[in-house]
């Protein structure tokens, strides 16, 4: 099964919504508000792992052909 290609999809959408909470939340005195944005950071973080596993699991689970060994000679 194509693990992969999953997983890359959810890792970039990870990336962006962490983004988004770390940079559209303005700094304030508001301690939750902080704490989300502290949250945005660890996810966007997050996302570039998964990210990562996506890209190296699709690249590991490719399909390549099996060497082909010729004894006839």
């Amino acid at each position: 099964m194509k693990t992969g290609i999953p997983l890359f999809i959810i890792g970039v959408t990870m990336f962006i919504l962490g983004l988004m909470l770390f940079y559209l939340i303005p700094v304030g005195e508001n301690n939750i508000l902080e704490f989300i944005k502290n949250m945005g950071a660890f996810i966007g973080l997050s996302g570039i792992g998964v990210t990562l596993a996506g890209i190296l699991l699709y690249l590991i689970n490719k399909n390549e052909q099996p060497i082909k060994e010729n004894y006839d000679v």
